[in-house]
């Protein structure tokens, strides 16, 4: 997926801008205001320009020569680029006026070397606060599409594409546009399944201060407005069955979260390469099964209802790529599949007939899988309200391809789209003896470091690609496990209290047990 510096780019680059550096006066140029953006594709002006048409550009250190345009356009001929050989602070604007007062979007497809201090699409000036988006790294070379809101008072705003910039870092930017409507997550959700387990172990955690508190609490208190339970049906450890789930549903709805129940149908962890049945069903034929998914369904979710923690959402099954309660509901056997799903909706239905249905797979950036799937469900007659995708990028591929799948699946199937799982490492090292599923520097996304920067970043920009799916259909961001730490018997085997945790290093609190900043983009607007 990584592909070699662009040396040809940089080239140009240099010849840009020198170009630029003789034709463009260093003090910044202010362009005549207008309602629309003006060259919003930088179609205007060819080659080597410091200030495009329409665009004004400044830099307090004299570096305007580090914007400039050049070939190699998204949608046309010619992008915007911040480049140079030396570290650099630029930006490139356009001063809006007689703009309707009201919510706005921007809309941007951008790429960049990643390594800045920071670079960012900003709405200032607007009436409101200032708002930021920043650009993802991709080294890659592909284009991904960002968005920024922002709420306009007095009908003026100002767009801008800011650099702070190391030597050789670049960013391009390319088909502006500004329309009227808002974005933003409606989603911003928790997986606490192993919460209680490490509670009752003795984990403890704190807020970034170092004052102890509930886990739930504080990540409540850092934006996050979901809770997701995984339901397994009789786990060797007792906990995440239905009388565990009952009890910390009640916690997270008593934190003024909404609920989201994970339904795996098997005793332990359900994913595309095990959908084992559980052994309390392991006799039973197809058109049982069918009665055990309503069955098990309806009871846990009844219960819920019944506790006043009615699930707002509810997946039926878990990564099911392969299907689930293998062999009888293989993808092997599509018809059986879909009955036993369709019991599953039903019976959700039938207690609640406000609670979303999401069906989720794992892979979120193969749109191949994607449409296959969703296709034969559709075909079948399957009920859904919500594609749920799993995305970890050490594993799924580059953001541009999540991009990709999330625009083309919920466009297809017209629904919303949710990454119901994503997480990122905030170092590599293990707290406890049990090696890190994600422990190595070869393993990472590129661009991406295994720091507290690396794992902000990383949940920043899924949020900033699930913000960015067209007409309002991307849902949000769930991230998975935050709170499991390095616990002694709150391993990954619910079989073996010996097993350790591979995860520790990709939670939310840190091997201090304090919270991490990558828990404050739960506040993402």
């Amino acid at each position: 997926m990584h592909v070699a510096p662009r040396t040809t780019l940089r080239a140009a680059a240099v010849t840009a801008a020198l170009g630029a550096l003789l034709l463009a006066p260093l003090p910044a140029q202010e362009a005549r205001a207008a309602s629309t953006l003006t060259n919003a594709g930088f179609e205007a002006d060819g080659t080597g320009t410091a200030t495009p048409a329409g665009w004004s550009t400044y830099s307090a250190a004299g570096q305007n020569a580090a914007s400039f345009t050049e070939a190699g356009g998204h949608g046309g001929g010619y992008r915007l680029t911040h480049w140079s050989a030396s570290a650099y602070k630029v930006e490139t604007y356009q001063y809006l006026t007689g703009l309707a007062n009201g919510s706005h979007t921007l809309s941007a497809w951008v790429r960049s070397s990643g390594g800045q201090n920071s670079a960012y699409l900003a709405l200032r000036n607007c009436g409101s606060a200032e708002q930021r988006t920043e650009l993802p790294p991709t080294p890659n070379g592909a284009w991904i599409r960002i968005v920024t809101p922002v709420v306009v008072n007095g009908g003026n705003c100002t767009v801008s594409v800011n650099s702070d910039a190391r030597a050789g870092n670049w960013i391009n930017v390319d088909d502006l546009t500004l329309t009227a409507g808002t974005a933003g997550l409606t989603v911003k959700g928790v997986d606490v399944s192993t919460l209680k387990k490490s509670e009752d172990l003795g984990g403890t955690y704190r807020t970034s201060g170092g004052t102890g508190g509930d886990a739930l609490g504080i990540l409540r208190s850092a934006g996050a407005n979901y809770g997701r339970l995984k339901v397994w049906v009789n786990p060797a450890d007792g906990y995440n069955d239905k009388a565990r789930v009952l009890t910390m549903a009640k916690r997270i709805k008593a934190q003024g979260m909404k609920l989201l129940v994970d339904f795996h149908y098997s005793d332990t962890w359900a994913d595309p390469g095990a959908q084992s049945k559980p052994a309390a069903w392991a006799g039973h034929s197809y058109s049982q099964l069918r009665t055990d998914v309503y069955s098990h369904t309806y009871d846990v979710l009844n219960a819920l209802k019944a506790q006043g923690t009615t699930a707002d959402m509810v997946q039926i099954g878990n990564e099911i790529n392969t299907g689930m309660l293998w062999p009888e509901g293989s993808t092997d056997n599509w018809s059986q599949l879909a009955g036993l799903l369709k019991s599953g909706v039903s019976a959700a239905k039938a207690v609640s007939s406000s609670t979303q249905i999401a069906l989720h797979l794992a892979h979120g950036g193969d749109n191949a899988l994607y449409r296959w799937w969703f296709d034969n469900a559709t075909a079948q007659g399957v009920p859904f309200d919500v594609i749920a995708l799993s995305f970890y990028g050490y594993w799924h591929g580059p953001l541009s391809g999540l991009q990709a799948n999330l625009d083309d699946i919920s466009a297809r199937y017209g629904k919303k789209v949710l990454v119901v799982e994503t997480a990122y490492p905030f170092r590599l090292d293990s707290e406890d003896a049990h090696e890190n599923i994600i422990d190595t520097t070869a393993e990472l996304v590129s661009g991406y470091a295994a720091s507290s920067a690396g794992q902000s970043a990383w949940l920043r920009d899924v949020m900033s690609v699930v913000e960015a799916v067209p007409a309002g259909r991307g849902l949000g961001v769930v991230y998975w496990e935050p709170a499991w730490t390095a616990v002694s018997g709150n391993g990954w085997d619910p079989a073996d209290p010996s097993s350790g945790n591979g995860w520790e290093n990709q939670a939310l609190f840190g091997y201090d047990d304090r919270l991490l900043p990558a828990a404050s983009l739960l506040s993402h607007r």
